[in-house]
């Protein structure tokens, strides 16, 4: 992990220490109540001398101190053992462990049908559903839709299979309120295969880090939404049954299994590899990084240090170059006149970034 010292004249480097300390603010009365208002992210870094302070881009709602939380280098967070398994836990790890088990039956089964009836799915849930509605819109609001619009693109996410739209858009709105932190629902630090699907395997462990999710209050004042959290695991069975209906076994394994999986390893992608390989184009005081393989596997999400620079963008791949076929469906939805309020970093903006960016270079 590298670190920029944000000190316009820095002391000699001593040796790294023994633990790092981050402090965030946020609004706290019995826990953290968490808003979507950007503020000053400080991680301190302790050792025998002078301590060092490190910026970081991430969002809370006041100026009100939280509990540091300490991260002792070299423990990292297990998932599997010496931890009691809920179940929810134990139900989580059923699921993707039953989709990657439905794969291995795909060579016997393959026929043209199913194929296209996945690769179909595979763009509604994993385009329109995950990454422009799960991500883009709810969870940054980076454009409005009209509702049936909105709802529509979010009951295709809850096909994916990756959690009812509430659950989902606070755990990533918690990502970026502690980028690559200790408190970071999947943070990287605590190893690779962690950050890519072991968390998802502890829910109490997102509790400890972030509190109980208290910041969807704007998804959880809508009935709809409220109605996929409650009837979450019925729409998913009601795809399957209609699934065999129409094409018996083979679509079930294409259309569930290969497509579910599928789409959790470039999602999970996002969260791991983008994470640890690719180019920072911009200095946002965390390990996001711009990865093309993944962008193009992704609908363009892999070019998440763009993202993390400027999480309120609808555009991920601000560069022509840079394939992001999720904003080229909200380019089409903006020229039909359904998207609306379409949030895009304005050249001012692009250009304070990149002058931050060289400044903390040359510090």
């Amino acid at each position: 992990m590298s670190l920029r010292i944000l000190s316009p004249s820095p002391p000699p480097q001593p040796q790294l220490p023994a633990r790092v300390r981050v402090s965030a603010r946020a609004q706290s009365t019995n826990l953290i109540h968490r808003r979507l208002i950007p503020v000053k992210f400080i991680a301190t870094i302790h050792n025998n001398h002078n301590p060092i302070r490190i910026g970081c881009s991430v969002r809370s709602s006041s100026p009100e101190t939280v509990p540091d939380t300490v991260a002792e280098e070299g423990t990292k967070t297990s998932a599997w053992w010496g931890r009691r398994w809920s179940s929810a836990d134990v139900g989580t790890a059923g699921v993707v462990v039953l989709m990657h088990a439905l794969c291995l039956f795909a060579p016997f089964v393959f026929t043209r049908s199913a194929v296209c009836a996945a690769c179909a799915l595979y763009v509604a849930t994993g385009l329109l559903g995950i990454t422009l509605s799960f991500h883009r819109n709810l969870s940054h609001r980076s454009f409005r839709l009209p509702k049936w619009l909105e709802y529509t693109f979010a009951y295709c996410g809850v096909q994916a299979l990756q959690g009812n739209p509430i659950d989902w858009v606070s755990t990533h709105r918690y990502h970026h309120q502690y980028c690559d932190s200790a408190q970071d629902p999947h943070s990287p630090l605590d190893g690779f295969l962690f950050s890519h699907m072991s968390w998802l395997f502890d829910n109490e462990s997102i509790v400890q880090r972030c509190g109980e999710p208290n910041n969807v209050g704007d998804l959880e004042r809508q009935p709809f939404y409220r109605f996929l959290r409650e009837t979450y695991l019925i729409h998913l069975v009601a795809l399957a049954v209609l699934l065999y209906a129409v094409g018996g076994f083979p679509f079930i394994v294409w259309g569930m299994g290969v497509r579910i999986v599928w789409v959790y390893h470039i999602t999970w992608l996002v969260n791991s590899a983008c994470h640890v390989w690719g180019c920072q184009s911009w200095n946002t005081g965390d390990l996001s990084r711009n990865n093309r393989w993944v962008a193009i596997l992704a609908f363009g999400e892999g070019w998440h240090n763009n993202h993390h620079a400027f999480e309120y963008s609808a555009r991920h791949g601000l560069e022509w170059w840079q394939i992001d076929m999720t904003w080229y469906v909200v380019w089409l939805l903006r020229a039909m006149g359904l998207a609306t309020d379409v949030k895009l970093p304005s050249p001012l903006q692009r250009q304070r970034m990149c002058f931050a960016t060289d400044v903390r270079e040359t510090l």
